[in-house]
C-alpha cells in the first residue's frame, strides 16, 4: 500500500502481543507512512519486544501520561485505534463471575471511554480517525461467546456511533472494526471456551468454527490491520459512524 498516511501520529492500544490484531495494526500504519506508538501493560506478552510506552487503559493517569509523551515528541495527534481487550467468562451465563464482567467491562469498554477522553481534545479540526476495535459478537449474538464479551462489544459499537455523531463537525471519523474469528491468542481462549460449552475437543472446536464461515477459514491479524489503514486514511474521508465486519462473510445471530 502507498504511504497513505504520511505525516500522521497514530496511537495504538494493546499493541504487544507477537501475534495479536494491535501489533499488526502498528505494522501496518508504519507501513502506509504514520509514525506510530503502541502502548500496552508492561505485564503484557511481547512488551518487552515492543518499541513502545508502558499504559494501562483502565487508569487515566496511565493514558494520559503517554498522551502526553506522544505531543511531547510529535507535537500532534491523528489516528487512535483501541485495540485493548480482554477476553473472559462462560459460554454459561449464570456461570460468569462479578470478577469477569468486572475485568471485562473495564477494559473493553471503560479503556475505549478512558482513551478517547484523553485523546479527543487533541484531534479536533485535524481530519482525525478514532478506530475502535469492536467483534463480530458487537453487532449479534454468536454461539459460544461469554454474555460479559459480547455485551461489552455491543457498547463500544454504540459508543463508536454516539462519538462519530458528536464529534464530525470536529472534523473527527469514529468508525469501529468488527472482527470475526482472527487467528490470534484471543481466538486460542475463544476456541476452549467454545470446545468447553460444545463438549468437544479443541480441534474439532476449530474445525466447527471454519466450518461456519463462507471463506472457510479465520482471518489474520493482517487482514485486520489493513481495515483499520483504509479507516484512518483519506480513501474513507466520508466514512464515520459504521461499524465495518471483517470476517470472511460470517454473520452474528440474533
Amino acid at each position: 500500500m502507498t504511504n497513505t498516511l504520511t505525516n500522521k501520529v497514530a496511537l495504538v492500544t494493546g499493541a504487544a502481543h507477537p501475534r495479536g490484531i494491535g501489533r499488526a495494526i502498528v505494522t501496518a500504519l508504519q507501513e502506509a507512512g504514520a509514525s506510530v506508538v503502541g502502548v500496552d501493560l508492561p505485564t503484557a506478552e511481547g512488551f518487552a519486544d515492543m518499541d513502545g510506552l508502558p499504559c494501562d487503559v483502565t487508569q487515566a493517569q496511565s493514558i494520559r501520561s503517554a498522551v502526553s509523551n506522544i505531543i511531547e515528541q510529535y507535537g500532534q495527534l491523528d489516528i487512535v485505534v483501541n485495540n485493548a481487550g480482554v477476553g473472559r467468562g462462560s459460554a454459561d451465563f449464570m456461570a460468569i463471575s462479578d470478577d469477569d464482567w468486572d475485568v471485562t467491562l473495564a477494559v473493553n469498554l471503560r479503556g475505549v471511554v478512558n482513551v478517547c477522553r484523553e485523546t479527543i481534545p487533541h484531534l479536533m479540526d485535524r481530519n482525525a480517525s478514532v478506530i475502535n476495535i469492536a467483534s463480530l459478537a458487537g453487532t449479534g449474538a454468536v454461539s459460544g461467546i461469554p454474555a460479559c464479551y459480547s455485551a461489552s462489544k455491543f457498547a463500544v459499537v454504540g459508543l463508536t456511533k454516539q462519538l462519530a455523531l458528536q464529534y464530525a463537525e470536529k472534523n473527527i471519523r469514529c468508525n469501529a472494526i468488527c472482527p470475526g474469528s482472527i487467528e490470534t491468542q484471543m481466538l486460542d481462549i475463544s476456541l476452549e471456551i467454545i470446545a468447553e460449552a460444545e463438549n468437544l475437543s479443541v480441534a474439532d472446536a476449530r474445525e466447527l468454527e471454519s466450518s461456519l464461515i463462507p471463506m472457510g477459514r479465520s482471518g489474520q491479524p493482517e487482514e485486520i490491520a489493513q481495515a483499520a489503514v483504509y479507516l484512518a486514511s483519506n480513501m474513507a474521508s466520508y466514512v464515520t459512524g459504521v461499524a465495518l465486519p471483517v470476517a470472511g462473510g460470517f454473520a452474528s445471530g440474533l
